[in-house]
């Protein structure tokens, strides 16, 4: 019996050392007025009840190796591609007042003055008579005579006198030379009110006019609507 009681409590001893190196053992106290109370260690006293909960436990040791790849990055998300846009505004369109040579005016789109080649004239004489000259008429009374002129000289009447030639002059064209006229830049706002009266004018104009003219008339009408809403704030 002596015997006995030592192997028995041996047997004992040992499940509660393996549960002690994997469990934790936990144990619920409960006394005569309610109060619960959890502890490492039997119960003294009330009602008991007894709870294995696992050990936690370390991961096992990572081992680094030059071998694998590194992981790849976590992929950001995708803001969506930057739409960029180009806003180009135009400049309003300018237009100049020009005058012609006889002073009248008229508008244009540019400054070039109507560029045209206008002809040179210069004069030329051309002698006249068979030696190359008019012989001047001789002096003294009579028809054709008058009152200076060069004649022979006296006592010698068959003697020739030398006289100076005569002849008259003719315009020939000398070349050409480029004419502009003189062109000016209106203000924006004049611009603006000189459109509106051309478009009223081809109003008035195209119920009188004749079927020809009318496409002509609708095709200017659009491009000075076309101005007007872009450089004049719609018109």
């Amino acid at each position: 019996m002596k015997l006995l009681r030592p192997a028995l409590c041996l047997a004992l001893s040992m499940p509660l050392a393996a549960l002690a190196a994997d469990d934790v053992r936990v144990y619920r106290c409960v006394g005569s007025n309610g109060a619960v109370a959890l502890q490492d260690k039997p119960c003294s006293s009330g009602r008991q009840e007894v709870r294995d909960l696992q050990r936690p436990r370390d991961p096992p040791p990572r081992t680094a190796s030059t071998d694998v790849p590194p992981p790849a990055p976590a992929a950001t998300p995708d803001m969506g591609v930057r739409e960029v846009r180009h806003v180009y505004i135009q400049p309003p369109q300018p237009m100049y007042e020009c005058v012609r040579d006889d002073g009248t005016r008229y508008t244009s789109d540019n400054n070039e003055g109507n560029p045209r080649w206008v002809p040179v004239w210069t004069t030329v004489w051309y002698p006249s008579g068979p030696y190359g000259g008019q012989r001047p008429r001789p002096p003294g009374p009579g028809p054709g005579g008058g009152a200076i002129g060069i004649g022979p000289p006296p006592g010698g009447a068959g003697i020739p006198v030398h006289r100076p030639p005569l002849g008259y002059g003719v315009n020939v064209p000398g070349g050409n030379v480029l004419v502009r006229d003189a062109c000016t830049q209106l203000p924006a706002r004049e611009v603006c009110s000189r459109l509106r009266d051309r478009r009223w004018e081809l109003d008035r104009r195209y119920n009188s006019a004749l079927q020809s003219e009318r496409t002509a008339i609708s095709t200017e009408q659009r491009g000075i609507d076309a101005r007007l809403s872009q450089d004049c704030s719609g018109g």
